[in-house]
């Protein structure tokens, strides 16, 4: 019995490393890098504006209270008195099970807030590219055919010779 040799594998050298330098090196990931980071820093722009801006309104037009701290006890351990509880701070160093509605609806004003600004510049850049696309297509294309000037049949731009009357073409 003849012993059958098998085919060699063909490894490739290209290895994992460097199949990630490829993907990293590509313009879209670094794209989506410096979008990411952009966001990070717009997004602690737009929790500024609504913790130092908009929520101290809130908080004033709701009784003069620091908006984020609003929150209702729900469970209260043994042993502490619901007068103790003068904050959400002193609530949680407490024990105290509480529903903090204040956070959550700041969190929901910045994130409609930052989606609001998402829309509009997506919106923004999508009304530049339709220009650019309107720009492009207002541009007059180049003839590609011209008139012969002896039998003033269309021919070729490139054309020295007019097929027709055969004529000789400057």
């Amino acid at each position: 019995m003849k012993k059958r040799k098998l085919p060699k594998i063909k490894l490739s050298k290209i290895t994992w490393i460097d199949e990630f330098k490829k993907f990293a090196i590509r313009g879209n990931v670094m794209d989506l890098a410096i979008g990411v980071i952009i966001g990070g820093a717009f997004q602690k722009i737009v929790t500024s504006v609504i913790n130092d801006l908009i929520m101290p309104v809130i908080g004033w037009m709701t009784g003069s209270v620091n908006f984020n701290d609003q929150f209702i006890a729900l469970k209260i351990p043994e042993g502490v008195d619901k007068s103790q509880i003068t904050s959400l701070e002193v609530a949680k160093q407490l024990g105290v099970t509480t529903f903090n509605y204040g956070a959550f609806i700041t969190t929901l004003i910045d994130f409609l807030i930052m989606s609001f600004v998402i829309f509009m510049m997506v919106k923004i850049i999508n009304r530049l590219s339709e220009l650019r696309k309107k720009q492009e297509d207002i541009k007059p294309e180049e003839p590609t055919t011209k008139t012969c000037p002896y039998c003033q049949s269309e021919i070729s731009i490139k054309a020295v010779r007019c097929p027709h009357c055969t004529s000789t073409l400057e």
